[in-house]
């Protein structure tokens, strides 16, 4: 079976196709933070489909009499301000995170894609025009012009994902347009231009492909940036709202205690940056595999 997935010459597009996933899933398992990103995703990943099974409690159940009750064995990342358990919070936040990373990756990267590749592609006024709009977006701060959008749409997680989505498209158009230019005016394009294939074709089934590498490397990179972007919202009240078990709002809400019950903000705390370094090293192991001029570097 490895010798048919590594063969040189394949005799069909499933059989290369299969080769390369191959060739790419055994490149990351030689790099031992990819391993580590990797099965801290898996374990998000596992959080957010199995929170009912894994926590303990529910994530909104209020217990005045255990209230800012520190770590033990019955509540083992301590209670909060109304006596919810914080292990269970953080469990059920997995779904949250999970949810907001996703939808930003599956909005933002494929109009980031389009624009860029249309950009590079047709070049002239074209190029001006949505390079000029993207460079609006670029010039200014990521949290700050998600600030601007969740104030002109209103507090609410689904308000929070297109915000973040809005501002994260501008970095893959700039990396689709950069690829495009390279190979625009490559003999393979040409040759398929001579065969009849239309501009939308030649984009959609050419174009688009090759650039998928580098828009996936940067997406997965990007995925901290977006979390932490996403933490910063639900901090300042503007992301998910109460009693949803938001973890940039639970930090919010334990910071009035941080001297005395540091528990209840610090847990939380702990979770995002695992995340966000569980998404650098695995992005950082696919930059590695995926994107050429790193090998050449390398």
């Amino acid at each position: 079976m490895i010798a048919w997935l590594l063969d040189d010459s394949p005799t069909s597009r499933l059989q290369a196709g299969l080769g390369r996933a191959w060739r790419v899933w055994t490149a990351l398992l030689r790099n031992p933070l990819a391993v580590v990103g990797g099965l801290i995703i898996l374990v998000l990943v596992a959080m957010a489909v199995f929170a009912p099974l894994i926590a303990p409690q529910s994530p909104v159940g209020q217990d005045l009499a255990n209230r800012l009750m520190p770590p033990s064995a019955a509540h083992w990342m301590g209670t909060d301000e109304l006596g919810r358990d914080i292990y269970s919070r953080v469990v059920y936040g997995a779904r949250i995170t999970l949810l907001i990373v996703a939808m930003v990756a599956v909005i933002a990267a494929p109009v980031g894609l389009v624009v860029g590749a249309v950009s590079g592609y047709f070049g002239g006024w074209a190029d001006r025009i949505l390079m000029g709009i993207t460079d609006i977006f670029l010039s200014m701060p990521k949290l700050i012009l998600a600030l601007a959008f969740v104030a002109a749409l209103g507090p609410g997680i689904e308000n929070a994902i297109i915000a973040i989505a809005i501002t994260a498209w501008p970095v893959y158009a700039r990396i689709a347009r950069a690829e495009t230019i390279t190979f625009r005016d490559a003999e393979f394009i040409a040759a398929v231009r001579l065969q009849g294939a239309s501009s939308v074709r030649v984009i959609l089934r050419h174009v688009l492909p090759l650039c998928a590498s580098s828009t996936i490397v940067r997406v997965t990179l990007d995925m901290a940036g977006i979390i932490l972007t996403a933490a910063g919202l639900g901090f300042l009240g503007l992301g998910a709202q109460p009693p949803l078990p938001e973890w940039g709002a639970m930090i919010s809400r334990g910071r009035n205690f941080i001297l005395d019950q540091w528990w209840v903000a610090t847990m939380p705390g702990f979770a995002i940056i695992l995340v966000s370094l569980g998404f650098c090293f695995l992005g950082d192991g696919l930059r590695d595999v995926l994107d050429p001029k790193q090998g050449e570097k390398q």
